[in-house]
């Protein structure tokens, strides 16, 4: 049987696709094949490293992906899920096959200020965001 394939797409692939694409492999098991990418692919979130920690999941040693880099390799995805803003999103490359393509706007733990802890407190809400919004989806 042949897996629904999803890419997760924000910015810096550092924060928001990262934590998209660990929660649907985690609450989705193997039902799908999954990536994250970046449009202007940066660094790992240490902050998001931390809150995925607590859940389980670990990313230390991930690399951020350029999108552009999977578009040219020619690879396919079933669905297609942005989860920056709706002006960057629009940014990213259309994707030949792709059945869905969907924009989820969360906010970006990269803008927090703050002490760690209320980084920490912040970036958790959005992970939370992303689990329910995710939870949702699988549910439909």
């Amino acid at each position: 049987m042949v897996k629904d394939r999803v890419l997760f797409v924000c910015i810096h692939n550092s924060a928001r696709s990262q934590m998209a694409e660990e929660l649907l492999r985690k609450l989705a098991g193997d039902r799908f094949e999954v990536e994250s990418a970046g449009i202007e692919p940066g660094q790992l979130n240490p902050v998001v490293i931390e809150v995925l920690k607590e859940i389980g999941v670990d990313i230390s040693g991930k690399k951020t992906q350029a999108v552009f880099d999977l578009f040219k390799q020619g690879k396919l995805y079933s669905h297609v899920i942005t989860v920056c803003d709706e002006t960057s999103a629009e940014r990213c490359p259309i994707f030949p096959g792709t059945r869905k393509r969907l924009h989820w706007g969360f906010t970006d733990p990269s803008k927090f200020e703050g002490s760690w802890e209320e980084k920490l407190s912040k970036t958790r809400a959005v992970r939370e965001e992303i689990r329910q919004k995710i939870a949702a989806w699988l549910e439909a």
